[in-house]
């Protein structure tokens, strides 16, 4: 009988290398380098879910000192008023994740609007193919799941682009390689994704 996979909660990536840097994020991830000479103490950080905004904006705030609002749209708007004024008088850096950029997010207060309206943006893509390869190669290692070199040429005309199918891939492949106990293999990689239900038909 083959072994149930069971989901497993894998520790919260929060390292400098944990975060892949490819023209998808590059433009973000510059910007956040040069938070010292920013004339307004804050910046919007958008981006899909899953697309490492959450473990950017920890780095950051490590190297930084500066604060962190994560998932912005769900945070008291009087709390991220006075963080938004706070880092202005201490010159210590305020970022706001969300998922869209205000005004497409409602904010009530006015005061928060406005200073949000002066907020620079900067945005994280959807993912390129060597952030596509890459993310797979890196999740799944951290996993201790062994990848055959040539799985991802297989794997990237087949699947979605976006952070989430990424995701979905990744652990329809652990499920696999933990009810098999082996290695996986293009074959093992293909069944998986099509009872996952996951698996497009290729395009070249």
């Amino acid at each position: 009988m083959a072994q149930i996979a069971l989901p497993l909660d894998w520790p919260v990536a929060d390292a400098d290398e944990d975060f892949l840097l490819t023209d998808a994020n590059r433009a973000a991830f510059d910007h956040l380098k040069r938070w010292s000479v920013w004339p307004v103490m804050a910046t919007l950080l958008t981006g899909p879910r899953k697309s490492g905004r959450s473990l950017l904006g920890r780095i950051f705030v490590r190297k930084t000192g500066g604060r962190l609002f994560d998932n912005a749209e769900d945070h008291d708007e009087e709390a991220l008023f006075h963080a938004w004024n706070q880092a202005q008088e201490t010159r210590r850096p305020l970022l706001i994740v969300a998922d869209r950029p205000a005004p497409a997010w409602t904010v009530r207060l006015p005061d928060l609007r406005s200073r949000l309206s002066a907020t620079p943006h900067v945005e994280i893509g959807p993912p390129d193919d060597d952030l596509i390869v890459n993310l797979i190669m890196k999740l799944l290692g951290d996993r201790g799941v062994a990848v055959p070199p040539e799985l991802p040429a297989f794997l990237l005309p087949r699947i979605e682009r976006s952070y989430v199918a990424v995701q979905q891939v990744v652990d329809a492949l652990d499920r696999a390689a933990l009810s098999h106990h082996r290695r996986i293999t293009v074959a093992m990689a293909k069944r998986a994704l099509q009872e996952a239900g996951i698996m497009r038909r290729a395009k070249f």
